[in-house]
């Protein structure tokens, strides 16, 4: 997994998926941006890492928001001198039943979950381009190959969406240089999957391996997509699900 001087940008830094991530690119040399809109989180995290040796820097920003999105890239940019890899891994995934979903609480998932990948793949493509190479991991989900379990129709929804922009900006890109792919991690033991006890043990009887994924087990399959040793690989989506979808 060579990242070593790499820059990366890790999205919804501050814990789970995110995190276990923006520490193994640092483990393995590269030089992280973590954001994350949640300052004190993301900020203790940076602390952290620093203290380890790592070469790690603090961004807040709420990805909803186009502006900060632009900044965000433009800052990273001012501070590394460039970018190269980029993990869109920031999400939310309100457990909100059909019938009870709002316009906001609607606007809100699509925003974080499918329009910030797009826009924020657009900013940092433009730098990748420049030097003609790039790594970008995209994290999708099985709810978006099976559809939404546990009232996560929209956030099953964005994360379909996020696997059919996967491939069509891998196309567009891939004469820049830039690889562009994605995960769909199962059930992980994070936040997220903060479900009914009873609703978590009938889904992991349902996953061969019988048990939920640690973050560490998906950050090694995004820091190889980061990887040099990716060259033959874009528009493409990794399963990482414990064998409950296999495509």
């Amino acid at each position: 997994m060579a990242v070593k001087d790499r820059v990366a940008i890790v999205t919804g830094a501050a814990r789970g998926i995110g995190a276990a991530t923006a520490e193994l690119l640092c483990a393995k040399g590269a030089k992280v941006a973590l954001v994350d809109v949640d300052t004190n989180l993301i900020d203790a995290l940076a602390n952290q890492l620093v203290e380890q040796g790592y070469g790690a820097v603090a961004f807040t920003c709420d990805l909803s928001i186009l502006s900060q999105i632009d900044q965000l890239v433009e800052d990273v940019v001012n501070r590394f001198g460039k970018v190269d890899l980029l993990v869109n891994n920031a999400g939310i995934c309100p457990r909100i039943p059909i019938e009870d979903m709002t316009e906001e609480w609607f606007d809100r998932i699509v925003n974080i979950n499918m329009r910030s990948v797009f826009f924020l793949t657009r900013a940092v493509a433009r730098d990748m381009a420049t030097r003609k190479w790039g790594r970008i991991v995209n994290i999708s989900s099985t709810g978006g190959r099976i559809g939404g379990v546990h009232n996560s129709t929209v956030y099953s929804a964005t994360k379909g969406a996020v696997l059919s922009m996967t491939k069509s900006m891998a196309r567009e890109y891939a004469g820049s240089g830039i690889l562009i792919n994605s995960i769909a991690p199962g059930a992980v033991e994070t936040r997220m999957f903060d479900i009914d006890p009873d609703a978590k043990a009938q889904y992991i009887e349902t996953v061969p391996l019988k048990r939920m994924a640690q973050p560490l087990e998906l950050a090694q399959s995004i820091v190889h997509l980061c990887s040099e040793e990716t060259t033959w690989v874009t528009g493409a989506t990794l399963d990482v699900n414990g064998g409950v979808v296999m495509v």
